[in-house]
């Protein structure tokens, strides 16, 4: 398959996003294509605004957006099934079990792969947390959680932040060795934002903004 007849999963033109005395957007334009993508930056460069944005969690200022060929209010709600982002830092998730939130997610994800979570769960070593609750895991292992759910849910537009942080080296290595085969199925995209590029990952896209 040719890049030009590659699926678009998100299409954006013009988006503008300044906070008060900042600008971190102008006019920003990509074509999300399927595939695993890369939005680098430092601390502070606007990451986790701009997978904000992506979801659909966060209002451009300018600009639109179609996912899917839709336009972007028809996914900002929560819960959308074509999007998967869940904010490691405030995911809301605290009184509950990764076991309770992952019986809740195939209603919501009609792509959700039960079998693919299984794998998640044991390469991520998670069976041991599964009954505890979110606030009793340390951050690592909340960020384990995220993962193997974004994994298995199958929806379209996959958001991820940090996608390092707080892991295991094991822990690590399972999640490039899943963004590679994610980014080979063809029909979904990965957008993971991070300071360098995670090696053994076949990056489709990638796009650096300034510090």
């Amino acid at each position: 398959m040719t890049p030009s007849e590659e699926p678009i999963i998100l299409n954006v033109q013009g988006w503008s996003f300044a906070y008060p005395g900042r600008s971190l957007l102008q006019g920003w334009s990509a074509q999300i294509r399927a595939g695993a993508s890369l939005l680098l930056g430092g601390d502070g460069a606007g990451k986790t605004t701009l997978l904000r944005l992506l979801a659909g969690a966060l209002p451009a200022q300018a600009g639109s957006a179609r996912l899917l060929g839709h336009p972007l209010p028809l996914w900002r709600s929560p819960g959308a099934p074509h999007v998967f982002w869940v904010e490691p830092r405030a995911s809301g998730l605290d009184a509950i079990t990764p076991a309770q939130w992952f019986a809740q997610l195939p209603a919501l994800y009609p792509r959700w792969d039960g079998d693919a979570l299984v794998r998640h769960v044991q390469g991520f070593g998670l069976p041991p947390h599964l009954h505890k609750p979110m606030e009793q895991l340390s951050t690592g292992s909340q960020r384990k959680v995220l993962f193997a759910a974004g994994l298995a849910s199958g929806a379209e537009l996959t958001l991820f932040d940090e996608p390092v942080a707080g892991l295991d080296r094991p822990s690590i290595h399972h999640l490039q060795d899943a963004l590679a085969a994610c980014a080979h199925e063809g029909q979904r995209a990965l957008v993971v934002a991070h300071y360098e590029a995670l090696p053994g990952v076949p990056w489709r896209d990638s796009w650096t903004l300034p510090d």
